[in-house]
């Protein structure tokens, strides 16, 4: 394992530590709003920190880019953390969210973790060298016809407005394919079109920390990942599209017939 991608699985499992323990608790469990239906609990800021100290005693002089506690330093070495994707499901004791951890070397992915703690399962990716779930190497899927995949998405429930851009092409891919999933955790998302347990994911509105490692896991994995318009813009704009190579560019095709929506969706 890379040395930096050993740093990260201790960050993330140091993490875990701290959001598993919190479980058993959750009554106590302090909920902020950080907007219209935008959470932070007092444990995402617990694990933030617990990441944070890890990875700095290790590369003091590596810069942050964290969810809750936004930039630190400045170097060709940033750190992209999500110490808690799916907080929402976190505070209902809904059972599916992650830690997660990219490191970005000159505007480049270089390593990636992203960590379940509830299932144990840690999904690490090395640029150049493949992806893995708990030391087992990973591939995406193989279906070949959208008909036959299995989709995952994220509703833009926090852009109220947008909702009827949204629906035109979800309900496209819906009819399109074999089922969709919705689960609330973009990091798993991805990991999951990873390790094959979906074919296909998109989603409007994220924010890089959101999609930083998983995007990692996707390419190791023999997936393609990009922008609703087949770019690269996903970890700038947000929106992104990622799936095994067939059936993203399938799904490309789909979005494409929904331009004027996406683009309402993507300003």
């Amino acid at each position: 394992m890379h040395p930096m991608l050993n740093i990260a699985t201790r960050a993330a499992r140091r993490a875990g530590t701290i959001i598993s323990r919190a479980q058993k608790r959750l009554h106590d469990i302090k909920v902020d709003r950080k907007g219209h239906r935008d959470y932070v609990t007092q444990i995402d800021r617990e694990a933030e920190a617990a990441i944070i100290d890890t990875l700095l005693t290790a590369y003091p002089g590596h810069a942050i880019r964290a969810e809750e506690s936004g930039n630190h330093g400045d170097s060709d070495f940033v750190w992209i953390i999500d110490p808690l994707d799916g907080t929402l499901n976190f505070i209902h004791g809904h059972p599916h969210f992650a830690v997660s951890i990219a490191l970005q070397i000159k505007g480049r992915l270089d390593q990636a973790v992203v960590y379940d703690p509830m299932r144990d399962e840690l999904f690490c990716a090395s640029r150049g060298t493949g992806a893995v779930l708990n030391g087992q190497r990973i591939r995406v899927g193989n279906a070949k016809l959208l008909e036959d995949g299995l989709l995952a998405t994220g509703f833009p429930v926090r852009r109220s407005a947008q909702i009827n851009d949204y629906m035109s092409s979800f309900s496209d891919l819906l009819v399109q394919s074999a089922d969709i999933r919705r689960a609330g955790s973009a990091a798993l998302d991805l990991a999951y079109v990873a390790c094959g347990r979906l074919d296909g994911y998109w989603e409007f509105g994220l924010h890089e920390w959101d999609i930083a490692a998983g995007a990692l896991l996707v390419q190791e994995s023999g997936g393609l990942i990009g922008d609703p318009t087949g770019g690269e813009k996903h970890l700038t704009d947000g929106n992104v599209v990622a799936g095994n190579p067939r059936i993203f560019r399938q799904m490309l095709q789909v979005l494409a017939q929904h331009k004027d929506s996406l683009r309402r969706l993507s300003s």
